[in-house]
């Protein structure tokens, strides 16, 4: 979908790190936006920011865990601009824990905003986007979901789903005019990683410095211009790094603890347990 201007953009976790950048991008790129967020913190703001770079702009606070709320969001896009044209699942819940010890309700949490909610909001806007032969979903993933770290089992998972789910939607959408996109950020300077660095003082390893979210929006427009099936963003490459682990796990997994991840969210876990 190369024309954005004037088209309607639907994106969740709008008040997050992320989110307001991908905002701002889409805005800039003359999107009329649905910002969707819980809590609302921030919202406004957002709107207005958008707004004054000359598109429309309306906000809900809606809990994607409650599937009601999630019926809103996409009668909203429905109510203020007759659809969707572009849906960027972006909201996402993290907890780095010992998997056995995390609560069974956050692990739920995590599933079920990451992919769930995801997965249903993309199944609530393809007969729109099917009927006008127009549209793209783009599901923000993560590198946990490529490489799968330690002490990140839920949101691992949830992002390794993203990635398979969308490989599927393109494939059964293809010729339609309706595609997908999945785009995979390491660490990026704000959103979760900002919270994590914020609680524990803790830094990601050298060879996974977190890269600028301007880089993540970029990668976002990119993909659905140009209808990219997947993109990883990092500011160090790693995709050397993911077809080792895919040729050879068992090296793959060996490196990928040399160079610190594992011991990152270890480190993680142990600094919220002495809080």
């Amino acid at each position: 979908m190369k024309d954005l201007a004037g088209r309607t953009a639907i994106l969740t976790g709008a008040n997050g790190g992320l989110g307001a950048y991908l905002a701002g991008a889409l805005a800039d790129a003359g999107m009329n936006l649905v910002l969707v967020a819980y809590p609302g913190n921030g919202l406004d703001e957002i709107v207005r920011h958008a707004e004054q770079r000359g598109v429309k702009s309306v906000s809900l606070v809606a809990d994607l865990r409650v599937g009601a709320q999630r019926e809103q969001v996409v009668e909203m896009a429905r109510a203020a601009f007759g659809g969707a044209d572009l849906l960027v699942n972006n909201a996402g819940v993290e907890y780095s824990a010992v998997f056995h010890e995390l609560p069974e309700a956050n692990v739920r949490e995590v599933l079920n905003v990451n992919l769930e909610a995801p997965m249903m909001l993309t199944h609530r806007v393809l007969p729109g986007m099917l009927e006008r032969r127009r549209g793209h979903v783009v599901n923000i993933s993560s590198l946990a979901g490529k490489s799968g770290p330690g002490y990140q089992e839920p949101y691992a998972a949830s992002k390794a789903g993203l990635v398979a789910f969308t490989s599927s939607l393109r494939a059964t959408y293809r010729g339609t005019g309706v595609s997908a996109s999945v785009v995979c950020p390491g660490f990026v300077e704000t959103g979760i990683y900002a919270r994590i660095t914020a609680r524990t003082g803790r830094r990601a390893p050298p060879l996974l410095a977190p890269c600028a979210p301007e880089r993540v929006t970029r990668a976002v427009l990119r993909a659905v211009r140009r209808d990219q099936p997947e993109v990883i963003v990092s500011r160090y490459p790693v995709l050397p790094l993911l077809m080792l682990t895919t040729l050879s796990p068992r090296l793959g997994a060996w490196v990928t603890a040399r160079i610190g991840t594992h011991d990152f969210f270890r480190a993680v876990v142990e600094a919220e347990k002495r809080k």
